[in-house]
């Protein structure tokens, strides 16, 4: 199984495509169409009409970010903290139990936390322009 660990750079970047892509389709919707429908079923669910906005935001430009590997431990975090809100104010009417209300979300919530805390991998924007930075700063430090 630790022949695995190879292929975990391949994982990292699969899994941020396949969220870049989930959260693109359903971001991108909010900001085309973000007039009375979409700003109205937020008001329904105890949320600001604007927030469609935001959601439209947060999610179109993190899929971005994701995708290409670029500050995704941010972009991931915030994703998660959206997808908490949506499961808070949007699917949790049936209760803790009833899980086929939130599954999906809880799968980005759960993987987007998991980006926020492993980080984007070496075959990402930022394993070429901060971690390649980080490492030449440790080998030049004195001593090494």
């Amino acid at each position: 199984m630790k022949s695995l660990n190879a292929l975990q750079p391949l994982g990292l970047v699969a899994l941020r495509l396949a969220l870049g892509l989930i959260f693109f389709s359903h971001g991108y919707p909010k900001l085309a169409h973000a007039g009375g429908g979409m700003q109205e079923f937020f008001v329904q669910h105890g949320l600001p009409g604007y927030f469609v906005y935001i959601a439209g935001v947060l999610e179109v430009f993190g899929a971005i970010l994701l995708a290409l590997g670029l500050f995704t431990r941010g972009a991931a975090l915030l994703l998660a903290i959206e997808m908490g809100v949506a499961i808070w104010k949007v699917h949790s009417s049936g209760g803790y139990l009833a899980v086929h209300n939130y599954e999906f979300p809880l799968a980005l919530l759960t993987a987007c936390f998991a980006l926020s805390t492993v980080g984007a991998g070496s075959l990402s924007l930022d394993g070429l322009l901060f971690e390649g930075r980080m490492r030449a700063w440790r080998n030049s430090k004195p001593g090494n």
